[in-house]
């Protein structure tokens, strides 16, 4: 039997040949709130123990999109701004939503361009989440960007943002102690870290990277 990529059994059963893991079971279902940005749906299920459950399911109506922009000198532009659901500070790459009909690339490079200002000339996708998949279907795409130059900057009429631009070992420093706390931008750090350790950017990029501080 083959796995596919939306496969949900986890690859360790596979490959000890192991029986499937049960799945949930969707009986029923209701939208209980919608907007233009997400709906909330309530449904009726089994659960992989035959337990009767009612669970609901936050579902944005975007893909998660965000870009680590790496500059020739070893540093990285983060944005700044408040974010609602936690009333905190966060310092993030350029992310944002890319409608589902859109090509995502095309997402991340408007994202880029409003919240940092910056155009790519190399793009390298590195990364596919799920974003919080106990509660949101949300999926993320990530990339690293580099041979960067200036456009103008435009963020949504709801944003005050500020960019900032650091080494890129100080963001992983800011990581450690925990000062970055957003997923996606800490998942797409860590992914570019491992990749200029393996040697899986070029190799200017990497020592720009690892050795400034």
């Amino acid at each position: 039997m083959t796995k596919t990529e939306d496969d949900p059994v986890p690859e360790a059963i596979w490959a000890k040949g192991l029986a499937p893991v049960p799945a949930w079971q969707d009986q029923e279902r209701q939208v209980v709130y919608d907007n233009a940005w997400l709906s909330v749906t309530e449904h009726s299920a089994i659960a992989p123990t035959g337990l009767a459950s009612t669970y609901a399911v936050l579902r944005p109506k975007n893909l998660a999109v965000g870009v680590l922009p790496l500059h020739s000198d070893g540093t990285v532009t983060l944005v700044g701004q408040s974010r609602f659901a936690l009333m905190n500070y966060s310092w993030e790459m350029p992310e944002g939503g890319a409608p589902f009909g859109e090509d995502p690339l095309d997402g991340a490079k408007r994202e880029l361009a409003e919240e940092a200002g910056l155009a790519a000339g190399t793009w390298r996708e590195v990364l596919r989440m799920e974003m919080s998949n106990s509660v949101t279907d949300e999926k993320a795409i990530g990339w690293l960007a580099w041979d960067l130059s200036p456009v103008p900057i435009a963020p949504d009429p709801t944003e005050v943002i500020v960019t900032v631009r650091v080494p890129f070992m100080t963001l992983m420093a800011e990581i450690d102690r925990g000062a970055v706390r957003d997923a996606f931008t800490v998942a797409t750090a860590l992914r570019a870290y491992h990749m200029a350790r393996e040697s899986l950017i070029p190799g200017w990029l990497v020592h720009a990277m690892l050795t400034r501080v």
